[in-house]
């Protein structure tokens, strides 16, 4: 299979594949601002925000982020706190943590400028094989495969692949493919750019626009009709579904509690508003109660349901119940009473709406936060 497989990759490349991806791309392309650049930074920031993310999506929050964070200089040594602010909205918050200690990494290592190595490159925080290939042949000429999931998708079409490309071993073959396809093409910047531009434009996910693909009579899935089904990805189990009871405390001075995440794990260091899972059989306004009692050893009653939030994370998904709710023991007396125990948060704070516009919070958080404001008019 994988001879065979390979014979026909060498056959497509012969058949002037590159030539005819590139001529389309040269016709097509969207003039994006990471193409217009050879800044190493820059283009590794448009790697890292691309990933599971839209182009439309990324193109604010990047003219903001290089406009707060200019150089690598500006980013290694910025409060965190501001990066994630930066960054509040795009998820995969993971990303912007690595973003900074790979920029601290070259401040250390590299003097402040961006590798031109691969080994250097994929050893920085946050970044692996096919960013760094991108990284390297777009800011500094260099011809290196990628395969990232706009790459994968056409490949995997290109030679109508049968097997799940999350095994290893199709992932070598994927490898392959990249590699010899790339290999008669005397313009890498150009062909990596296309093969991610056929993917993001024409070899979608659902419905491909063959008829408009430059390679299509190259194609063998669309030979045999079969590009609906590439790539083959085995299903998962079904993704969770956790219930959140969230509290929204609010004092006489409009200021709101809020509490800071552990500095690790999911969502780490970022704000939000107090709250736990749905444990079985438990109304959702009882589970509100409790995590407010356990975690922050405050007595509270709901007092009414101000909105749900939906919101998908990689390995599951949430529905925040928003209450408002009140104190009702003797810490209502005072206006900022202190918690007694902080048993899942590393600090704590009272803050108006305008204060909280200057603090990172999750996404789901976000739309709590943008009901809240139109609620205050």
């Amino acid at each position: 299979m994988v001879s065979i497989v390979a014979d026909a990759c060498e056959l497509v490349a012969k058949q002037g594949f590159s030539s005819l991806l590139e001529a389309w791309y040269a016709g097509v392309y969207r003039k994006l601002p990471w193409r217009e650049t050879t800044d190493a930074y820059a283009i590794w920031l448009s790697e890292i925000m691309l990933q599971q993310t839209q182009v439309a999506t990324v193109l604010p929050y990047y003219a903001k982020f290089l406009a707060l964070f200019p150089t690598i200089e500006a980013l290694a040594t910025a409060p965190e706190q501001q990066v994630l602010k930066a960054w509040e909205g795009l998820g995969y918050y993971a990303r912007a943590r690595n973003l900074q200690k790979a920029a601290q990494q070259i401040m250390a290592q590299h003097g402040g400028v961006f590798p031109d190595t691969l080994e250097a490159v994929e050893a920085l925080s946050g970044i692996g094989k096919s960013t760094a290939g991108a990284i390297l042949t777009f800011a500094y000429g260099q011809k290196h495969p990628l395969l990232d999931g706009n790459v994968k998708r056409v490949l995997s079409r290109l030679f109508d692949f049968d097997q799940d490309i999350a095994k290893a071993a199709s992932l070598r073959q994927l490898w392959a493919f990249s590699e010899q396809l790339l290999a008669p093409s005397t313009d890498a910047f150009t062909f990596n750019q296309a093969m991610m531009e056929l993917g993001a434009t024409l070899c979608t996910p659902t419905q491909p626009n063959c008829l408009l693909c430059p390679v299509r009579q190259l194609c063998s899935a669309h030979a045999n009709g079969t590009q609906a089904q590439r790539p083959v990805k085995l299903k998962k189990a079904p993704i969770p579904h956790k219930h959140i009871g969230v509290g929204v405390l609010k004092n006489s001075l409009n200021e709101y509690f809020i509490q800071q995440r552990p500095p690790e794990g999911l969502l780490a260091n970022f704000w939000e508003f107090p709250g736990g899972k749905q444990e079985p059989e438990e109304p959702i306004e009882q589970t509100v109660v409790r995590e407010w009692q356990e975690e922050l050893g405050f007595h509270i009653k709901v007092v009414e349901h101000l909105l749900n939030v939906d919101h998908a994370y990689t390995h599951f998904k949430v529905t925040l119940h928003t209450f408002l709710c009140e104190l009702v023991d003797a810490d209502a007396e005072n206006v900022r009473p202190v918690p007694p125990v902080m048993a899942a948060a590393q600090a704590v704070q009272w803050a108006t709406l305008e204060q909280l516009e200057q603090l990172p919070f999750p996404k789901a958080n976000i739309d709590i936060l943008r009901f809240l404001r139109t609620a205050e008019g």
